[in-house]
Formats: structure tokens, C-alpha cells, sequence
């Protein structure tokens, strides 16, 4: 039987999340996997937009490698948000409904407003998390804007280069981890049940915390699989992405109850 626990324990309207074993984050790569080739033409093609972006942001960041460096990181904490319509195409497949990349890019017309106020926080996120890395890169390193070139490698192995890297990759881990908190059953549950914003934050605070060691594995199979894609100039993530975002679908439906009727609460 698969014990779970109410998302506030006075609620008899939010979900309940269930108590998962520490290998179950293989289990979603697996399902996810097999949805990616289900539908590789909407899947991949899905994954190409986050290949195009990658390029875009380091054109329009070139000559500041500080904000660069942000905007490519970035992609771990606007990822949930973007990914939407890869849940949408698993959604689909595991109804038997016909899955396509049009599908996938009017995902959010499930449930318009709840998704436009997550997307509101990661923005913000995202813009504060671009200055403050501007701030740091001011304080630590000088300030000076550097192209993506040798000159920007050559001072990251001087002394003032990697206390920046140290600084930036334990802030970054933070903010990423609360993302990750927020974010990693949120979207999903919000396609999947129209539920509202607070709710589905909720669920996923709940569902992490329920489950440290699960969720601490998922979470860094995410950044491996994204950084793979980031160290291959962009192209990987054309299927590290969609393989993460199909196996955050499942790892939403292996989490969160269908109804009250499986199991009572602890």
C-alpha cells in the first residue's frame, strides 16, 4: 500500500502526496524516455525552440560574460515553467488523446491564469537572479564586461575568478533549489486539474518535503541532464529537455493522489 499525507493537514480539499521509494526518479527518466519517442516529431521539435533561445540569449549577451553566465544558468530555474508543454504532450499520450507540437505550445490555455502567475514569479526570479549575478561579478571580480572569448577563461582561473564561481554556484544552488521546491509538481498539477496557483505550490513544497531524499536525487539528475545539454553548445538540450520535462509528468502522477479513495493520510 502507498502511504500519503494531506498537503495541509486541516484540508479536505488539497491533494494528497504520496511517500515514494529512492529509486523512483529512475522510474519517470524511464516513462519519460518512452514518451519522448512516442511523438519524437512534437517532443524534439519542442526541445529545438530551448536550442534557439540558448543561441538567442548569448547573441544578445555576448559582450558581458557575467550576465551570459546568469542567462545560461537560467534555464534551471525557468525550465519547470518552460517545459509546460512537454507535461501537456504526456498528459495526452497517457489519455490516448493525439499529442502534437501545436498542442504543446497552447498548453497554458488549460489553465490561463494560475499558469500566468507562476510564470510571473519565475521572471522575477529570473531578473533578479541576472542582477544580483551582475552585482556579485561587480564586487568579486571588478566589474568589467568581458566577451565570450579567452580573456573571459583566462580570468576565471585567477584568484578573484573562482571565489566568483564558488559564490555564484552556492547562490545559484539556493534560488535553484527553491525553484525546484515551488516548481516541480506545480505545472503539471495545474495542466492536469485546472487547480489554482497557491494550491499547486502547496502540493509541490509538500511533496518535497515529504520526500527529501527522492526529490534531492531528482533534482540533481535535472541538473546533470541540463548540463549535458548546456556543455554540448545547446544541441543536447533538444532531448535532455523533453526526456525531463515527460519525466516530470510522471513524477507529478507518481506523487500526487488521483482522489481521497487510495489511501487514508499518516
Amino acid at each position: 500500500m502507498v502511504a500519503t499525507i494531506p498537503v495541509i493537514e486541516s484540508s479536505l480539499t488539497t491533494p494528497r502526496v504520496r511517500l515514494i521509494s529512492i529509486d523512483q526518479p529512475w522510474e519517470w527518466l524511464g516513462a519519460g524516455w518512452k514518451d519522448l519517442w512516442r511523438v519524437p516529431s512534437a517532443s524534439i521539435a519542442y526541445g529545438l525552440l530551448f536550442v534557439i533561445m540558448g543561441y538567442m540569449m548569448v547573441y544578445l549577451v555576448e559582450g558581458q560574460f557575467q550576465y551570459a553566465l546568469a542567462m545560461t544558468t537560467g534555464f534551471l530555474l525557468a525550465g519547470p515553467f518552460l517545459a509546460m508543454g512537454l507535461y501537456d504532450i504526456s498528459r495526452r499520450l497517457e489519455a490516448g488523446e493525439s499529442a502534437t507540437l501545436g498542442h504543446a505550445l497552447t498548453a497554458w490555455r488549460h489553465n490561463a491564469l494560475p499558469i500566468f502567475l507562476f510564470g510571473v514569479v519565475i521572471g522575477l526570479l529570473m531578473i533578479v537572479w541576472a542582477r544580483l549575478s551582475a552585482a556579485l561579478f561587480a564586487v568579486i571580480v571588478g566589474g568589467r564586461d568581458l566577451s565570450l572569448d579567452s580573456s573571459a577563461a583566462q580570468i576565471f582561473f585567477s584568484g578573484s575568478g573562482l571565489t566568483f564561481l564558488l559564490v555564484f554556484t552556492v547562490v545559484g544552488a539556493i534560488i535553484a533549489a527553491a525553484v525546484f521546491a515551488i516548481s516541480v509538481v506545480s505545472i503539471p498539477m495545474m495542466l492536469d486539474r485546472k487547480t489554482d496557483f497557491i494550491t499547486a505550490i502547496l502540493t509541490s513544497l509538500t511533496a518535497v518535503r515529504a520526500n527529501p531524499a527522492p526529490m534531492a536525487l531528482w533534482a540533481v539528475l535535472i541538473v546533470i541532464f541540463t548540463g549535458i545539454g548546456l556543455m554540448t553548445f545547446y544541441l543536447g538540450l533538444a532531448i535532455a529537455l523533453p526526456l525531463i520535462g515527460h519525466a516530470t509528468w510522471h513524477a507529478y502522477r507518481s506523487l500526487v493522489e488521483d482522489s481521497d479513495l487510495e489511501q487514508q493520510p499518516l
